[in-house]
């Protein structure tokens, strides 16, 4: 029972329910993959191991490099470092080991993705310290995750990626766009902090348009692959939709009133991942 509860604090750690906002656009990757090259179980498997490890290890890796921050900011020192729900040490750990399954996952994958597997954790952990010195933090991230529909090609077929790199841009703007909006909650600590991001460089107002502006290319994007792929014409409604639920999302968050935000965050980009996975999903199939 102890063993439960403290691997439910590490899970709480990393927010491992927000693997939900990348993983569809992976799985969508897999499911355009199988026009390709099928997969069988066991790929799948691991390019899912590969992916939430690797998440994991760079949740991990952000948590420990931001612990003193995260202790000095209000909204932030409820996390578990800074409560001391889980030491530095402990983090680190888990830390190693995410990384280690991600390497033996890729490395299960081909020997290509073993050896990819190294410049892509370094790049996800250098993330972490970005906000310290530019700006355009967000896109970073954005890249970080971004990345694993090209992941998943290079995973499956052993080729580097073609068409399906719009796929990536289209999770990495769309993951860039709502980490601006998210990083509006903390532009006053930033600022007297001496950390960068775009509400501090450009003002909150402003950076809701650049947040904005992200996520069109976003959607132009997921358009994009509509002639790119083979995909049927329902694949275009549930694109509209999304469209929608990104405007509804902006609605939510204005510079005045930033109190909807974790609805906007959590809820509405959930729903706005799975209908990505279903859209390609069924676009594909009919």
């Amino acid at each position: 029972m102890k063993i439960f509860s403290k691997a439910v604090v590490y899970l709480r750690m990393i927010k491992f329910p927000h693997t939900i906002f990348a993983l569809p656009f992976a799985l969508s990757a897999v499911v355009l993959v199988q026009e390709v090259k099928p997969l069988n179980f066991e790929t799948v498997l691991w390019i899912i191991v590969a992916m939430a490890a690797a998440r994991s290890a760079a949740m991990g890796f952000n948590r420990i490099a931001d612990a003193e921050l995260d202790a000095q900011n209000p909204r932030t020192a409820v996390r578990e470092i800074p409560r001391g729900t889980i030491s530095k040490k402990e983090a680190a750990f888990f830390t190693f080991f995410s990384s280690l399954v991600f390497i033996l996952a890729s490395g299960s994958l081909s020997r290509l993705c073993f050896w990819l597997s190294f410049p892509v954790l370094a790049f996800a952990f250098t993330y972490s310290y970005t906000k310290r010195f530019t700006w355009i933090a967000h896109l970073f991230l954005g890249v970080a995750i971004g990345i694993s529909p090209m992941a998943v090609w290079v995973a499956a077929t052993g080729e580097m990626p073609g068409a399906i790199s719009v796929l990536s841009l289209a999770l990495s703007t769309y993951i860039a766009g709502f980490d601006i909006l998210y990083a509006c909650q903390d532009v006053e600590f930033d600022r007297d902090h001496g950390l960068y991001s775009i509400p501090v460089h450009f003002g909150v107002k402003k950076a809701m348009i650049i947040s904005g502006l992200l996520h069109v290319a976003s959607v132009l994007a997921l358009a994009g692959m509509y002639w790119l792929f083979p995909l049927s014409p329902i694949y275009m409604i549930f694109i509209a939709i999304i469209g929608v639920l990104f405007i509804a999302e902006h609605r939510l968050v204005n510079p005045d009133d930033l109190s909807k935000i974790d609805i906007a965050f959590f809820n509405v980009n959930s729903v706005i991942s799975l209908l990505v996975l279903a859209a390609i999903f069924l676009g594909t199939i009919l």
